[in-house]
């Protein structure tokens, strides 16, 4: 079983930073893919940001410049730094990882979601 930790979430102004972590805890091989995406309410989730196991990036272009993802490999550990945040980053943000086994499956699993609120 694997369990995903989300935190960093909540209230900046307009302008502000905030860096959101999820941490993969369990029994697994390793992690290939790590992204975060975020959600409106009665919308799809749509992508923010990935990176792979070797460190390759991809970014939505609003928030090109503005977020950066990285990952400790070490910690099993994404990070999402955000500066320069506006109002409309206002929304839940989801980690997603694809685990693999020792057996070269991969499975996909989401964090419990954590919220963002950027006023201005």
């Amino acid at each position: 079983q694997v369990q995903l930790v989300e935190s960093g979430g909540g209230l900046v102004q307009a302008g502000g930073s905030l860096r959101l972590s999820c941490a993969a805890s369990g029994t697994f091989s390793s992690i290939s893919h790590m992204a975060w995406y975020r959600q409106a309410p009665g919308k799809q989730r749509e992508l923010v940001a990935g990176i792979t196991s070797d460190g390759s990036t991809n970014y939505a272009d609003s928030v090109k410049g503005r977020f950066t993802i990285s990952r400790d490999k070490v910690k099993n550990t994404v990070y999402l730094q955000m500066n320069s945040l506006k109002p409309e980053d206002t929304l839940v943000y989801y980690c997603y990882v694809i685990i693999m086994t020792n057996t070269g499956h991969g499975y996909q699993y989401w964090g419990q979601g954590t919220q963002v609120t950027v006023s201005s």
